[in-house]
């Protein structure tokens, strides 16, 4: 007998934009190919139909996803899974139903956050195959305790069974797009999502993306990618973005997505995250092609020695190519800073400007200090040179600043750099940020507006010592 799910999105994260939850998309798809009924509750779409969709819809199951821990902006600090603590209680008041948590921020801290929401059960990795799988067993009512990536209470303890990593070949039909909720997204930013692929072989010492989706990249096919490029177009999405946490893991992958979107005549401009490192001409010019027109790299530092610490196993030459192949084929890019982590000093991040200005026509995010997590070399580092202990509760965002360093000084010495060379992004934005965001968005403008930010900078040097 098919069960009703009450599939729910604790995101309330509405900067720089706020995110269609491409999550909830995937395990709906999932859970409907079982045979089962799901609705939406999201917070930012329509919480305020709570008590209607709660009383209504009486579900067998509540899920609840939690995307983001905290903002990982040293001075904000943030955090945002206390909207997914009361949430679990506002609806264990009214419903009686098991309920279970997942999503990435959950699955960095499966066992405290069980713990805190409540809830019957969690999913640590992957969703799809582990919920499915858990709705199977409690409408059978057989064993659960063996199912891969499922967190569950026994005997007085939590207990964390290791994710399984699937090969992602599904396909997302029309219903596992809510109308009302996609048309909210659609209104604010013009904006949806697509993943190509999970998973991530890369070793740089902060990330938690190996820890949440597995080191082994696990890529979807071409077409499929490219029909779900189609069916964003004709749900009126005027730019998709590719959330994958590095695209460019396989060249032969970036080029069968862009030949098969060019096949399908698809006209959508997209962006994503790229590594800098290993592209070509032919590469850059194949996805601009295809509509690529907005590039973010995780650069983190544009020093060697730098990059060296944060084992990011490129150099800023890579950095410098890179950027420069994305300018001649008039591609927007920014460039992602981490300023103060392993291997930081003061002479480190002078060079670090120095060479930013080689980066002709690129934006540049700097942030101050690498957000620790468990589980992350970084923690293991933390650990070593005493910065952190290792039972301390990390829910708190705690930081790394090479020693020698603090926030106050890094902040300081960014700042200096972004008076010099406005194209450089430190802090809050300015006052005018915001209404700008709001005309250029009501204008139709789609896509990052980090190269907006930038002009403004120009326009509005003051900004605060925040980031």
């Amino acid at each position: 007998m098919p069960s009703k799910i009450l599939l729910v999105n604790a995101n309330r994260c509405t900067k720089p934009d706020p995110v269609f939850p491409l999550a909830l998309a995937h395990l709906s798809a999932a859970l409907r190919h079982a045979g089962h009924r799901t609705t939406w509750l999201d917070l930012l779409a329509n919480a305020d139909r709570f008590d209607e969709i709660i009383g209504g819809y009486r579900p067998d199951v509540v899920g609840i996803s939690l995307r983001n821990i905290d903002d990982v902006l040293i001075a904000k600090q943030e955090t945002f899974f206390g909207d997914a603590l009361s949430l679990g209680a506002r609806i264990r008041h009214e419903l009686t139903c098991p309920i279970v948590v997942g999503g990435s921020g959950f699955s960095i801290f499966p066992q405290r956050l069980l713990e805190l929401t409540g809830a019957d059960f969690g999913v640590c990795g992957e969703g799809e195959g582990a919920f499915v799988s858990l709705v199977a067993a409690m409408e059978k009512g057989s064993d659960f305790t063996a199912i891969p990536g499922l967190v569950f209470r026994q005997n007085g303890r939590i207990v964390v069974n290791p994710p399984a990593a699937a090969q992602p070949n599904w396909q997302l039909a029309d219903a596992d797009w809510p109308a009302a909720i996609t048309e909210h997204y659609l209104r604010i930013s013009g904006m949806l999502n697509v993943q190509t692929q999970r998973g991530c072989g890369f070793r740089c010492g902060y990330c938690t993306y190996p820890l949440i989706e597995g080191r082994q990249h696990r890529r979807r096919p071409p077409e499929m990618v490219a029909e779900e490029f189609a069916q964003l177009q004709r749900l009126g999405a005027r730019y998709v973005f590719i959330v994958d946490s590095v695209f460019n893991s396989s060249a032969g992958h970036v080029a069968g997505i862009c030949e098969a979107i060019l096949r399908r005549n698809v006209k959508l401009s997209w962006g994503c995250f790229l590594r800098p490192q290993g592209l070509t001409t032919e590469l850059m010019k194949l996805m601009a092609k295809a509509g690529l027109s907005h590039i973010e790299f995780g650069s983190d530092s544009f020093c060697d020695e730098v990059l060296a610490a944060y084992q990011k196993d490129l150099v800023f030459d890579d950095i410098l190519h890179s950027s420069e192949l994305a300018r001649q084929e008039n591609i927007d890019c920014c460039h992602f800073l981490i300023c103060g982590g392993p291997g930081e000093t003061r002479e480190t991040l002078a060079q670090g400007f120095t060479n930013s200005r080689r980066l002709k026509g690129s934006v540049i995010l700097a942030v101050v200090g690498a957000r620790i997590y468990p589980g992350t070399r970084l923690f293991a580092r933390a650990v070593s040179e005493g910065q952190i202990r290792p039972d301390d509760d990390l829910l708190a965002p705690k930081y790394y600043l090479a020693p020698g360093l603090t926030e106050e000084a890094v902040f300081a010495q960014l700042q200096e750099f972004a008076r010099l060379s406005p194209n450089w992004i430190v802090g809050d934005p300015a006052p005018g940020y915001a209404s700008l965001v709001e005309r250029l968005r009501q204008r139709g403008v789609v896509g990052p507006l980090w190269s907006y930010f930038a002009i403004l900078q120009r326009i509005q040097p003051q900004r605060t010592a925040a980031a």
